[in-house]
C-alpha cells in the first residue's frame, strides 16, 4: 500500500485503515511510520477517549493515510472535519471484531462516503456468514487468501488446562507467576472488575502488575501497555480488549484466569505468545462452572487440552466433571475468589514443586 501511494502522488487523504480498538489503531499507525520512514507520506490516527482538537489539527495537515476507529471517525465526518471522497484504498482490519463490537453499521456508513472505485482489503481472523456477507457487499470479485487453518494455535504454544476450585485460583496464579521461568505474562479475565481485583492481589503479593480494560482512560491504557512493553511491569491483567492485534515481544506466558465465553477468543488470547517463531506457554484455569466453556474450546481447536495436575491446587472434582463431560450450570457453593475482605483462597503454593 505504501509503495502504491508513493508512486501515485496525490494531495489529500488517499488511504483509510479502520480498526476496532484504540490500541490496534495506535499500533497500526506506529507501524506505518516505521515502514514509511523514508517515504514522503504522512499518516495520522483518530480514536476516541482523547480530545478531538489535536486530531482535527492533524487532519488539517492533509495526511495521505488515516488510521481510525469507526466511532470517532464518524463523529469527525458528521462535523465536517474530514472528507473521504478521494480515498483510493480502504483497509478493514479485524473485521470480525468490529462485527462483534457492534461497529458494522458505523462501518457501512463510513464506506458509503468513499468512492466505489477503490481497492478494498478486508482482514478477519474468522469467516462467519456475517463477515462473508460484509465482504460480498464491499468487495468486487475479491481474491481470498487464507494464511492459517481456522481456529489454529501456533505449534510452539505449550497449552495446558489446570483444574482448580474457584476459591484457589488467586493462590495458584501467584504460585505460577513467582516461578523463575515467567519473563512476561498476560493474564486474562472476563470482566474489568475482576481484572482490577486480580491486579491488586498480585501487587499485594509482590508481583509488579497493572490492569487494562475499557474503564480506563485512553491515556491510562497506553501507559499500562507501554509499561508492559518496556518491562517496567511483569504482568498485565486484561480483558479481551487486548486479545487481538497487540504485538508485545517476549510474552512467555498467557494465563486464562477465567475462560472466555466465546471459544474463538481463546485462540486470540493464546496467540499473544509464541510470536515470530518463539516458544510460549498458555495455561488455562478451569473451575466447575467453566467445564462447558472448556468443552467448547476443545471442540473448536479439535483436540483436548492436556491437563497439568502437578500443582498444589489441583481439583480432582473439577477434573472428574471434565471427564464426565458435565459442568456446573450455576455457581457452586464455594464460589469465593475473594472473601469479603478481598483475599484469595489459601496461601500460595508452588506449581510443580
Amino acid at each position: 500500500m505504501l509503495d502504491m501511494l508513493q508512486r501515485r502522488r496525490g494531495n489529500g487523504l488517499r488511504a483509510l485503515v479502520l480498526a476496532p480498538t484504540r490500541e490496534l489503531a495506535l499500533q497500526i499507525e506506529t507501524s506505518l511510520r516505521a515502514y514509511g520512514r523514508y517515504l514522503s507520506l504522512r499518516s495520522s490516527v483518530v480514536l476516541g477517549g482523547v480530545s478531538m482538537s489535536g486530531q482535527v489539527s492533524a487532519l488539517r495537515k492533509r495526511p495521505d493515510i488515516l488510521v481510525a476507529t469507526p466511532g470517532r471517525l464518524l463523529d469527525l465526518i458528521r462535523q465536517r472535519h474530514v472528507r473521504l471522497d478521494e480515498v483510493e484504498i480502504l483497509v478493514l482490519d479485524e473485521a470480525d471484531r468490529m462485527l462483534d463490537m457492534g461497529f458494522i453499521h458505523d462501518v457501512r456508513t463510513i464506506v458509503s462516503e468513499i468512492p466505489t472505485v477503490r481497492q478494498t482489503l478486508l482482514f478477519s481472523a474468522t469467516l462467519s456468514s456475517e463477515i462473508a456477507g460484509l465482504a460480498c457487499d464491499m468487495l468486487k470479485n475479491p481474491v481470498s487468501v487464507a494464511t492459517t487453518p481456522p481456529a489454529s494455535v501456533a505449534v510452539k504454544v505449550d497449552q495446558k488446562v489446570l483444574f482448580v476450585d474457584q476459591a484457589d485460583k488467586g493462590s495458584l496464579l501467584v504460585d505460577i507467576l513467582q516461578g523463575s521461568d515467567v519473563r512476561r505474562a498476560l493474564v486474562f479475565t472476563r470482566t474489568k472488575h475482576r481484572a482490577d481485583r486480580v491486579m491488586r492481589h498480585l501487587s499485594r503479593n509482590g508481583i509488579s502488575a497493572d490492569a487494562i480494560h475499557s474503564n480506563k482512560s485512553q491515556n491510562g491504557r497506553q501507559r499500562s501497555l507501554a509499561a508492559f512493553d518496556k518491562g517496567r511491569i511483569t504482568v498485565l491483567v486484561a480483558t479481551d480488549i487486548v486479545a487481538r492485534g497487540i504485538d508485545v515481544d517476549g510474552i512467555s506466558h498467557v494465563i486464562n484466569y477465567e475462560l472466555p465465553n466465546d471459544a474463538e477468543s481463546y485462540v486470540h488470547r493464546v496467540g499473544r505468545t509464541a510470536r515470530a517463531g518463539a516458544a510460549g506457554i498458555a495455561l488455562s484455569f478451569c473451575d466447575a462452572s467453566e467445564i462447558l466453556m472448556l468443552k467448547g474450546i476443545e471442540k473448536l481447536i479439535q483436540h483436548e487440552l492436556p491437563a497439568a495436575e502437578e500443582h498444589a491446587f489441583h481439583s480432582t472434582v473439577v477434573a472428574s466433571l471434565h471427564k464426565q463431560g458435565t459442568g456446573a450450570s450455576e455457581r457452586p457453593a464455594h464460589w469465593q475468589s475473594f472473601s469479603p475482605r478481598g483475599r484469595f483462597g489459601r496461601r500460595p503454593g508452588r506449581l510443580g514443586r
